[in-house]
């Protein structure tokens, strides 16, 4: 479990980057079918990783939204 914990602590730019940097090698072949398996898999966690920064910002830009409005209803 400590890679989870490892793909936690890393911020959406290092995640996307590695992810892109992933990708790149897995696109231009050359790798042993174990290799290019474990390529995919860790593609997949950083997808993970960027997938909750991008819902976890999501949900922090609806919050200030409804706040936002909350706020102005009460000015009318």
């Amino acid at each position: 479990m400590s890679s989870s914990k490892a793909e936690e602590a890393l911020s959406y730019e290092q995640a996307r980057d590695e992810l892109i940097e992933t990708v790149r090698r897995l696109e231009a072949g050359g790798t042993s079918l174990e290799e290019s398996l474990a390529l995919w898999e860790r593609g997949e966690e950083l997808a993970k990783v960027c997938r909750r920064w991008l819902e976890g910002a999501r949900a922090r830009l609806d919050a200030a939204l409804a706040e936002e409005e909350e706020g102005g209803e009460e000015e009318d």
